[in-house]
């Protein structure tokens, strides 16, 4: 029996480089296991609390974990008013009445 996941991972299959979405409560194949470097991404073993985290592999890319809600984008700075950014109006002379 495999480890069980305790968060949604997106992870990209070894041999076919497809992305997949694996669900929190799924057992991925042990190819797909591999490639799962984040120890967060687990439930907890049972049998041994603790010592059957997954030390990550530097050779590996790290894959990050999905929350169920994205996360916001930060709003925009404010800009200025597009009547400021026109072109600059040109000096018109006044004439002399004489």
């Amino acid at each position: 029996m495999g480890r069980r996941l305790a968060a949604a991972v997106h992870v990209q299959h070894p041999q076919t480089n497809e992305w997949l979405i694996l669900q929190p409560g799924e057992e991925p194949d042990e190819d797909l296991a591999e490639v799962i470097t984040n120890p967060s991404a687990w439930e907890p073993d049972e049998d041994e609390e603790g010592a059957g985290e997954v030390s990550p592999d530097p050779d590996s890319e790290p894959v990050a974990l999905s929350k169920s809600e994205p996360t916001p984008e930060p709003e925009a700075e404010p800009t200025a008013a597009p009547e400021s950014e026109a072109k600059p109006r040109s000096r018109t002379r006044k004439r002399a009445d004489a």
